[in-house]
C-alpha cells in the first residue's frame, strides 16, 4: 500500500479513499479531452487527467465531486488513455494531486512522451519533487477560501520561472491580500502571476479596476473560460 502524506489531524478523514492504494496505482475521478480554461495556456486543447482527493476545503470549491469518487486505475493505463488522445499538452489537476505518489512519474512519463505537462497543486504539498519539466500552476490560497494557513510558503523558493501562481479571489480582502502577497515576495518578478475571481462572487469589472490600480508587474487577470463556454456545473468540460 501506499503511504499516505502527512496533514492535520482534522484533514486525515479527507484522504480515507486513498486506503488501500498500491504502488503503481492511481485514483482517477476523471480523464477527458477539452479546451484548457486556465493559465496562460488558456484556450488550448488539453487532456485532463483529475485525481481524486483533496485533505483542502475551500469555500468555494468547484469540484467537491472529486472528493471521493474514483476509479483505482494502473498508472500504465492512466498514462496510456492521456496519451492516446494525440494532444501535445496534458494538465493534472485534482482533487490534489500530491496527495497520490504515483503522479510524480505520470507526469515524468508525460513529459518522457513530448507532451507539455501541466500541474495544478493548492500549495500546501512540497512541489520539491516534480519533475523539472512540468509547468507547476500553484494556487496560493487568500483568506475568504478558509485555508490559508495551509499554504506551504517554502514552495515558493522550489518554484522555477516558467512556474505560475494562482490567487482565487473572493472579496475585496482577498484581493488587498493577494497584492500585498505579491509585493511583499517579489511574486511579479519571479513568476507569471494569474488573478481570478470566484465564479458570480466578484465583479469581474472591479477584479480589473484593483489590478489596473495596483502597477504590479507580470499579473493577469483571467477567467475560468470553461464556464463561459459551458455551464458552470458542467462535467467533464
Amino acid at each position: 500500500m501506499i503511504a499516505l502524506p502527512s496533514v492535520p489531524p482534522e484533514a486525515r478523514p479527507r484522504l480515507a479513499p486513498l486506503r488501500g492504494l498500491e504502488a503503481g496505482e492511481l485514483l482517477i475521478h476523471e480523464l477527458y479531452l477539452s479546451v484548457q480554461g486556465e493559465s496562460t495556456f488558456a484556450g488550448l486543447p488539453c487532456v485532463f487527467v483529475r485525481t481524486s482527493v483533496c485533505d483542502l476545503r475551500c469555500s468555494w470549491c468547484d469540484t467537491p465531486h472529486a472528493f471521493t469518487r474514483g476509479e483505482r486505475m494502473p498508472r500504465a493505463e492512466v498514462l496510456a488513455r492521456a496519451l492516446a488522445f494525440d494532444c501535445p499538452l496534458v494538465e493534472v489537476t485534482g482533487g490534489e494531486p500530491l496527495l497520490q505518489p504515483d503522479v510524480l512519474p505520470l507526469m515524468a512519463e508525460l513529459c518522457d512522451a513530448g507532451r507539455t505537462v501541466l500541474l495544478e497543486t493548492a500549495g500546501a504539498h512540497d512541489v520539491g519533487p516534480v519533475d523539472r519539466r512540468v509547468h507547476v500552476i500553484m494556487d496560493l490560497k487568500c483568506p475568504d477560501s478558509g485555508e490559508a494557513h495551509r499554504n506551504r510558503w517554502a514552495n515558493l523558493d522550489a518554484l522555477k520561472p516558467t512556474d505560475q501562481i494562482k490567487f482565487v479571489v473572493a472579496s475585496r480582502r482577498d484581493w488587498e491580500w493577494a497584492e500585498r502577497t505579491i509585493r511583499e515576495h517579489a511574486l511579479d518578478r519571479r513568476f507569471v502571476c494569474l488573478v481570478s475571481a470566484v465564479f458570480g462572487a466578484v465583479k469581474l469589472s472591479d477584479l480589473a479596476d484593483w489590478l489596473v490600480a495596483a502597477k504590479l508587474g507580470d499579473v493577469r487577470m483571467q477567467l475560468q473560460m470553461h464556464k463561459f463556454v459551458w455551464d458552470p456545473a458542467a462535467r467533464g468540460v
